[in-house]
């Protein structure tokens, strides 16, 4: 079921892809991942943005300088703490964004319009479930579930008390 999941996600990404490549040619990846952490966290912090794309707090930096120089962010000096920098989204990002998500949209629906009313609830009902449990692990809170289909469960790599660098499995 893996396999056949993954190659099914295949199209769903050529779809999305397709359109952030039509949208947003101008940005990479990592500079739209930033910029709708943005959006999601208005007033976000460059360590806490850091921490939520997993990169290093310097190239969160060079990152967020080139979206400033690109009119995608503004930054502000926060009002709590005048050292620490808040980050907004500018017009332009917010349309940028806006315009993504309509041609997205369209292109899911071509797609979707092709299916049979049962094949579109189950793709709904199965994606809910699926951004439900992923979005349970993220946080840490979700049941330990039993992985079907396989002759044992995952292991999930556990830091040695030796170092970030030495893993060993649970």
């Amino acid at each position: 079921m893996v396999a056949e999941l993954d190659a099914a996600t295949g199209a769903l990404l050529s779809v999305w892809e397709a359109a952030r490549e039509s949208t947003t040619s101008r940005l990479s990846s990592a500079q739209l991942r930033a910029v709708m952490a943005v959006e999601r966290h208005d007033g976000i912090n460059l360590r806490r943005l850091a921490t939520l794309l997993d990169m290093l707090l310097s190239s969160a930096s060079r990152l967020c300088d080139r979206l400033v120089a690109a009119g995608m962010l503004e930054r502000e000096p926060g009002r709590v703490d005048r050292r620490e920098i808040a980050l907004h989204l500018t017009p332009e990002a917010a349309r940028l964004l806006a315009e993504l998500r309509r041609d997205r949209r369209q292109r899911l629906a071509e797609v979707l319009a092709e299916m049979s009313g049962e094949g579109r609830q189950a793709l709904l009902h199965g994606l809910v479930e699926f951004d439900r449990v992923a979005r349970a692990r993220k946080r840490g809170t979700g049941p330990v579930a039993e992985f079907r289909g396989a002759a044992s469960p995952p292991v999930r790599p556990r830091r040695s008390p030796d170092g970030p660098s030495a893993v060993r499995s649970a």
